[in-house]
């Protein structure tokens, strides 16, 4: 059985006549009777029986139908839609991203990037996670583009920096460093510290920062993302270094600049090399010049 016999099939069943049929197929009547005779001698069954000069639908024939007008049209669709998504100015983007870009980044870019002419019509489907899944998801082509906060060594993975953040220390407004503006990052040696699990792409940068000054931070909870960590700050329950957010500003924290400032959170772009969609090269050029 092949697509051909199905197609022949299909339009022999509407016109119920095997003339009529051969011409809207372009071929030869004998190459379509012996098609649906293969068709038949394939299923077991017989398809079509003789109506005087015409020819009808069996009662296995009528059944068959059915699914193949159900197959045909889900492959069409199919077609239609691999054509759509792969086009320039129609294709879709599966995005993934972590947590902290949602409330604004995100928001901003899609909104930024579709209202340049030609690209409104491109679609996007969102994932958020951390940076290791956001990766995973790559991998196995479940997106077609991250943003992410660390690199990591796979040869099969382009990465680029798309955005630097700079870090900050917040406090709860009640805490004795609240009243001033900025701060040595020495001055939260003594306090009870909220940090980033091992799982964040920075916790690596804070670690290795509050080596440099001999600190061994008092880490009362570890967290995955940062709306969590000025949740618990914003509650009293210790000090944190944070990227410096747009959202920030929505929780009942003080922000502190550091006076010896440490590296900045750099958000890297990451997709599979050679697997770059026109859409996606698209988008990925607008981000180059993306500025938040």
């Amino acid at each position: 059985m092949n697509l051909n016999q199905l197609y022949y099939f299909q339009t022999l069943a509407k016109t119920q006549h095997m003339t009529k049929a051969a011409q809207l197929l372009n071929i030869s009547q004998p190459s379509l009777s012996y098609a649906i005779k293969e068709l038949e001698k394939e299923l077991g069954a017989p398809l079509f029986e003789k109506k005087g000069r015409n020819i009808s639908l069996t009662k296995y024939g009528k059944i068959y139908l059915t699914y193949v007008n159900q197959s045909l049209n889900t492959l069409e669709n199919g077609n239609h839609f691999v054509k759509k998504i792969y086009e320039p100015n129609t294709g879709h983007i599966d995005l993934g991203f972590i947590y902290t870009l949602g409330p604004y980044i995100i928001p901003k870019v899609l909104h930024d990037f579709k209202s340049e002419p030609n690209n409104e019509s491109i679609s996007f489907s969102l994932y958020q996670s951390n940076t290791q899944n956001i990766i995973d998801k790559i991998k196995d082509k479940t997106i077609d583009l991250g943003l992410c906060s660390k690199t990591v060594e796979d040869d099969d993975i382009d990465f680029h920096p798309f955005v630097e953040e700079d870090l900050v220390l917040i406090v709860p407004l009640n805490h004795p460093l609240a009243s001033k503006n900025e701060v040595y990052i020495e001055e939260i040696e003594h306090f009870p510290f909220i940090s980033f699990n091992k799982e964040s792409g920075l916790r690596p940068i804070i670690d290795e920062t509050l080596q440099q000054v001999n600190i061994k931070p008092n880490i009362i909870y570890e967290v995955e993302e940062d709306h969590t960590m000025a949740g618990f700050v914003s509650f009293g329950h210790g000090v944190a270094l944070i990227p410096n957010l747009f959202a920030l500003s929505s929780y009942q924290v003080k922000i502190l600049k550091l006076i010896n400032p440490i590296r900045k959170r750099i958000i890297y772009t990451a997709n599979l090399k050679n697997h770059d969609m026109p859409s996606l090269l698209r988008f990925k050029t607008f981000l180059k010049t993306f500025s938040a």
